[in-house]
């Protein structure tokens, strides 16, 4: 299929892709002064952007300032200014492809040391084991606060087309909020908006529908997916499958599947499945079988670093590949690609036996990537583990003293008439 990877793919609200190779969304964790991109998240981007990419997908853009993963998000409310990403929007399409802004609120999954609120379909919190204590209780949403975090998603979504981004993903995947109401394991609730699957679905397809109401038919509107959670009960393919079809009539462009959550980390190769591990494409049996019956057309994210194994998922039916590690290693992947060359160096492989320090570590490493990416240095693939986490958790400390005293004033000053 010599030609394929390089092919453009056209969506149906019109916009098309220049290839079918993307950056899949990764969490930076390096917002500047305000939770606003500046200008090292520009560079990384502008990095991503020279390396032959069709599509980048930002990390996780926060719709609710008071609702953070960690104290280094970007958020893009109605209050925040739009310059910063306008910029980081031309950084972004500086090589010539298109660039997508992942949106997202992280519900339950909010550090236990974060100011704010930590939000769920239900008051059950995350469940590590013995790490159980690292993250917030969470407290059941009220219908007011369902409306409200809809509407955030819209203005998000608005804001993002105002400032030059050429459309959004909304993130229902890896155990965040929308996950969290797809999910009978998270989600208890016996009203409308639990119980059945129609129901779990209702508040990820209203935000899809105020998303797609806010912005202009030829913005491109995604939604990442779990193909699975990987947790005996939750959500799984057939539940998956279901909710593809509930997507299709609302003008939705493309699915992105993915697989896990913080409990089950699939998403970064450390799932309690030893057959997802073993694999790159680690959810593509999933995938493939997903694609037969899928309706709107399909990326697939988790584990790819080859060529073979990119062809390997355009040949089972998905329309677009999916990467995050691999371009943090080898920014310029898709340029190698092209020129018949594969990546000369991988991420030193996490081997620790506890799987949540492991995932931890892992997604630690590769921030440790993006980081030097950002100054404009080489990756340095062979860093520890335990040096990476470390840095990272360092970081974060610092993050959080900007975090904390910034957070009131954003709220003393927020404009009338923002969602409660």
């Amino acid at each position: 299929m010599t030609g394929e990877l390089f092919s453009p793919l056209r969506l149906r609200s019109g916009a098309a892709l220049v290839n079918r190779i993307a950056k899949a969304a990764m969490e930076e964790n390096m917002a500047g002064d305000g939770q606003l991109p500046d200008e090292q998240l520009l560079a990384l981007y502008r990095r991503w952007a020279r390396g032959g990419t069709g599509l980048l997908i930002t990390g996780n853009v926060m719709v609710h300032a008071e609702a953070m993963t960690g104290p280094g998000g970007v958020v893009l409310d109605d209050a925040a200014p739009l310059e910063p990403f306008t910029r980081w929007a031309e950084a972004g399409k500086s090589g010539g492809g298109s660039i997508w802004m992942q949106i997202n609120h992280p519900g339950r999954q909010v550090e236990a040391n974060m100011p704010g609120v930590v939000w769920g379909p239900s008051a059950v919190g995350v469940d590590l084991g013995k790490h159980s204590s690292r993250f917030g209780k969470p407290v059941a949403m009220t219908p007011e606060q369902i409306e409200a975090t809809v509407n955030r998603f819209a203005v998000t979504a608005a804001r993002a087309e105002r400032a030059g981004f050429d459309g959004v993903e909304i993130h229902a995947a890896h155990g965040y909020l929308l996950s969290q109401f797809l999910s009978p394991l998270s989600n208890q609730r016996t009203d409308a908006w639990g119980g059945t699957l129609e129901n779990r679905a209702r508040m990820l397809l209203d935000v899809v529908r105020a998303v797609r109401a806010s912005v202009s038919p030829s913005f491109a509107v995604a939604v990442k997916l779990n193909s699975a959670d990987f947790q005996r009960g939750g959500f799984d393919a057939d539940d998956a499958r279901q909710v593809i079809a509930m997507l299709e009539p609302l003008g939705v462009d493309l699915v992105e599947l993915s697989g896990g959550s913080y409990e089950s980390p699939a998403m970064t190769g450390n799932s309690a499945d030893s057959r997802t591990r073993a694999r790159e494409a680690y959810f593509l049996e999933l995938a493939t079988d997903l694609v037969r019956t899928s309706p709107l057309p399909l990326m697939l994210t988790g584990g790819i670093t080859r060529r073979e194994t990119a062809e390997k998922v355009l040949d089972s039916g998905v329309a677009l590949v999916g990467m995050g590690t691999a371009l943090a290693v080898t920014p310029d992947l898709p340029d190698r690609w092209r020129h018949g060359r594969e990546a000369d160096r991988k991420l030193r492989p996490v081997t620790w036996s506890d799987k949540t320090l492991a995932s931890a570590a892992s997604m630690a490493q590769v921030r440790h990537q993006l980081r030097r990416l950002a100054r404009g240095s080489e990756p340095a693939p062979g860093t520890h583990p335990a040096y990476a986490l470390l840095s990272e958790q360092l970081r974060q400390r610092r993050a959080l003293r900007r975090y904390r005293a910034w957070l009131p004033a954003q709220q003393r000053t927020a404009p009338v008439g923002r969602p409660a």
